[in-house]
């Protein structure tokens, strides 16, 4: 158990001051408890010595008013500090884990289910939130009131208070045992929930799929089988802890029977004043209040210190390594030098070489799967080479910071994605600190401000998350106009113009050159026009760069790329896979 307080507290970080004062707070609350008690003791001892007067109940009232005004200040300042150290600490590993997650190599992404982390990110994460200050304040509070008070009865009679000792210390027997209890099931119902979590994801991003293959809950065997384990674990986790709880309130209340008791047969034997036996049965129902609302919240420890430890395995995760190079680059040449590069263990790129001169257009081509993307993760360091550099004006991409890296860099991806925000937000994505007339040229240029000007709050419009509420060419042109506000010196488009409309890829195509004078440019493209007019043409096939040169030396050739323009083998797919 104490261990479970120290990965709390460690857990805490920053937040560990204001547990500090909750705890505090509660110390003074289980004081402010105990004044409660000892008023009821001068009216006791006033009745059974018949000195009630004006002077007594006026003590007693101000006694039990000052109890209850100082248990309602102490447990309202106490809660709020508990609060905001729960808020905040999952705030803040959210913050880490965000940060965490920028700089991890994109592999990971592939190895590990979007819903655990979502599931960390949300539900283990809310779990620690609410339940581990709360454990720790909570418990540490119970305890500290029936110290409190065990300290009161001792100083009237260490008979009873030994009584009050021994009920602490069994009942700290029984929750250790049910901590036991618990450790074996907590982990299973962690992992049922993650599992829910990443199958209800899967479901809702898959929905179309659901329905074009009219997918009903009965033929959903993953997500009912997610739902009933979730059900069976959070059950067998109740099951496995009520005969503890059970077992701790029966110790509690037998004891509390104890002391009344010996109290009146103490008093009986005349080894205890008539006064201190009356306080001792009052104080039987009293003493133990906070210490059963302490043991209610023991019972979540060892899940909540399974959900820190799930938290805290995505600190383990390696990182990329970070140069301390943060000055810009002279020039922006591109060199890539015996490069290899695999997924696992497929091999995707097998001693790669080529150079992309600075201010060029570079063009590659290739079947879906040759290694296209791959080439352009690796030049913004998505990934890191196996073997072999990849290096911007003579330095090796690894030697940069990221910061100084991505700054020289603009992607426009094929699937974009767009936040959840303003269409100006969006777009304020390539340079956060651009003016609103910025944006509007850049989207002008993009051949989006038409459709935005269109919308009925214009560039304040709200998307939904992943820019739902926008066609698809309507997102791309929002990523073009988003790398055009970048004016970053090397621009890499995936298919920019993949899916613009026919009547707007003219414009496009014109903004795009426009855009690109005197920069580094690498662009994925299968149509003939987009690549026939680039300096030199990259044709991938096999992990190999097969053909190197530019249109007109190509076509000449016999092999891909002059089957590709002459459209004869149609079937090579040269339509951009993703993964690859």
């Amino acid at each position: 158990m104490i261990s479970v307080f120290k990965k709390i507290w460690m857990f805490a970080n920053e937040e560990q001051k204001n547990i500090k004062k909750s705890i505090g707070l509660g110390l003074l609350n289980a004081i402010f408890h105990a004044l409660q008690l000892y008023a009821i003791f001068v009216v006791l001892a006033a009745l059974v010595t018949g000195n009630v007067g004006q002077n007594t109940a006026i003590g007693a009232v101000g006694l039990m008013l000052v109890s209850i005004v100082g248990k309602i200040i102490t447990q309202y300042y106490s809660q709020l500090q508990r609060v905001h150290a729960g808020y905040f600490m999952a705030a803040g590993k959210r913050i880490q884990i965000g940060d965490k997650l920028k700089v991890v190599p994109m592999g990971y992404f592939n190895q590990n289910s979007l819903g655990n982390i979502t599931a960390v990110a949300t539900t283990i994460l809310s779990d620690v939130e609410t339940t581990a200050p709360v454990v720790l304040v909570t418990t540490l509070g119970g305890f500290i009131n029936a110290i409190v008070f065990a300290i009161v009865i001792l100083l009237f009679d260490w008979r009873i208070g030994l009584l009050v000792v021994a009920a602490m210390l069994l009942f700290l027997w029984v929750t250790s045992m049910m901590e036991k209890r618990t450790r074996r099931n907590a982990p299973l119902r962690q992992a049922a929930q993650e599992t829910l979590v990443s199958a209800a994801l899967e479901t809702i991003q898959g929905m179309s799929v659901v329905k074009a293959f009219n997918l009903n809950r009965d033929k959903n065997k993953r997500m009912e089988q997610a739902i009933d384990n979730s059900c069976k674990e959070n059950a067998s986790m109740e099951k496995s802890m009520s005969p503890y709880l059970w077992f701790q309130q029966v110790i509690l209340d037998l004891f509390s029977v104890a002391i009344m008791l010996l109290s009146a047969y103490f008093f009986l034997q005349d080894t205890m004043p008539l006064a201190y036996c009356l306080m001792m049965i009052v104080a039987s129902f009293m003493i133990f209040g906070e210490l059963k609302s302490a043991g209610s919240g023991m019972a979540t420890l060892r899940l909540t210190e399974v959900s820190i430890d799930r938290a805290n395995e995505l600190d383990e995760v390696p990182v990329m390594g970070e140069g301390n190079v943060d000055k810009a680059p002279v020039s922006h040449t591109i060199k890539f030098q015996n490069v290899h590069f695999a997924y696992e263990k497929r091999t995707i790129l097998d001693g790669v070489n080529f150079t992309i001169p600075d201010r060029t257009m570079t063009a590659i081509v290739g079947p879906s799967g040759s290694g296209k993307t791959t080439i352009c993760n690796l030049i913004a360091r998505f990934w890191d080479v196996n073997s072999g550099r990849v290096m911007i004006g003579g330095q090796d991409v690894r030697a940069y910071t990221l910061s100084e890296l991505m700054s020289n860099i603009s992607m426009v991806f094929q699937n974009v994605y767009l936040f959840a925000d303003t269409i100006e937000n969006n777009i304020k994505f390539g340079k956060p600190d651009a003016t609103h007339e910025e944006v509007v040229e850049a989207a002008r240029k993009a051949c989006c401000d038409d459709f935005i000007s269109a919308l009925p709050d214009g560039y304040n419009t709200l998307i939904g998350e992943g820019g739902a509420s926008l066609s698809g060419g309507e997102k791309q042109r929002l990523s073009i106009a988003r790398a055009m506000l970048k004016d970053a010196p090397i621009v890499i488009f995936d298919e920019a113009t993949a899916n613009v409309d026919p009547e707007n890829e003219d414009r496009l195509q014109a903004a795009i050159e426009e855009l690109t004078k005197d920069k580094t440019i690498i662009m994925i493209a299968h149509r003939l026009k987009t690549v026939r007019n680039a300096d030199q043409i990259l044709v991938v096939s096999g992990g190999h760069i097969v053909q190197q040169g530019k249109h007109d030396d190509l076509i000449q050739q016999k092999g891909i790329y002059a089957d590709f323009v002459s459209g004869r083998k149609q079937a090579i797919g040269w339509k951009l896979g993703i993964n690859n």
